[in-house]
């Protein structure tokens, strides 16, 4: 089923691409006024370019940006793949599932590793991954906390015909989860907030149980680095303005992101420590070449043959362009 899926989300992704680039003649920020469209979603890694258009840093960059909220992340996910969006906010593994479909993006920056703010979170009585086995758990089918799911149970010696899975979107399954429907859910801050909120609640696995697993990334079309690289130069540079403005007014960023993510500051503040935001020198680290799961040429390996394995994608994707480090080492010091 999970295969079948990919297969039609694929299907439609490739052929709304070449309609969408045959009618704007190229990508969404081709047009006249030289607009970059970045999409975000839910979550604390991404929230940061919520700062950066509230504080014009885009503008200081010469690079015009509308930057567009998508309520759901899987939607953006959608829009770069059919170029409807020029860059994204997204993780490792859904853009290498994006990559196996045929669309043609590149990672220029990592903005953050999730190291605890991606959670599956289990009703009372249910302790361990291992007792899951013949519960319902809900995540959002093919994105990034099914894949966490995934990795949970291969390492509890289970996998996804152990339990039986619910797809539903991130906001619809904590939502269900509250609500006492499902069993478990697989969900991402802010929505682990909700998920909490049922009584005797607690995360059975989280992403600190897997070092470097889940990388968030400034993903672009392939067409824009071509086309454009002093805009895709310009987001990145954006980025590390971004976080040097959120070091000196901290108070008023949390503000600004806690807004933007519909939860209270103190909950805000509460998400730090599950999502470690890369640092420049992080960034060349990650983009170096290496054996590690630090190493995001080992990372992109390995997950694209465990989405294989778990039959989220046909065949393993071939990675050439996929990693796009001149970004950021243009601005090493």
């Amino acid at each position: 089923m999970l295969a079948a899926a990919r297969r039609l989300l694929a299907a439609v992704a490739v052929l709304t691409l070449g309609t969408a680039c045959a009618a704007t003649g190229g990508t969404a920020g081709s047009g006249a006024d030289d607009t970059i469209t970045l999409g975000f979603s839910a979550w604390p890694g991404w929230f940061p370019w919520q700062v950066a258009e509230r504080q014009g840093l885009f503008a200081r960059n010469g690079v015009k940006v509308e930057l567009k909220y998508f309520d759901s992340y899987t939607d953006s996910l959608t829009a770069l793949a059919t170029g409807n969006i020029d860059a994204n906010s997204q993780t490792l593994n859904d853009t290498i599932a994006s990559v196996s479909g045929g669309a043609k993006q590149s990672i220029v920056l990592v903005n953050d590793n999730s190291t605890g703010n991606d959670q599956i979170i289990a009703r009372p009585g249910i302790d361990s991954v291992a007792a899951l086995k013949g519960r319902t758990v809900a995540a959002e089918q093919g994105t990034v906390d099914h894949y966490l799911l995934l990795l949970a149970l291969r390492r509890a010696g289970l996998t996804e015909r152990d339990v039986t899975f619910k797809p539903l979107p991130t906001d619809a399954a904590a939502a269900a989860f509250k609500a006492g429907q499902v069993d478990a859910v697989g969900v991402f801050a802010p929505f682990t907030t909700t998920a909490l909120e049922l009584p005797g609640a607690k995360a059975v696995a989280t992403s600190k149980d897997f070092p470097g697993a889940i990388p968030d990334h400034l993903v672009v079309s392939a067409d824009l680095v071509t086309d454009r690289p002093q805009a895709v130069q310009a987001l990145v540079r954006t980025w590390f303005d971004t976080l040097t403005w959120i070091e000196g007014h901290r108070d008023e960023a949390v503000k600004i992101m806690a807004e933007r993510a519909g939860v209270s500051e103190a909950d805000y503040r509460g998400y730090e420590a599950g999502t470690t935001i890369f640092s420049l020198a992080d960034n060349l680290d990650a983009f170096a070449d290496g054996d590690t799961d630090a190493h995001l040429s080992h990372q992109a390996d390995s997950i694209a043959a465990f989405l294989v394995d778990a039959g989220l994608a046909d065949a393993k994707p071939a990675l050439d362009g996929l990693l796009e480090p001149r970004f950021v080492r243009s601005l090493k010091p």
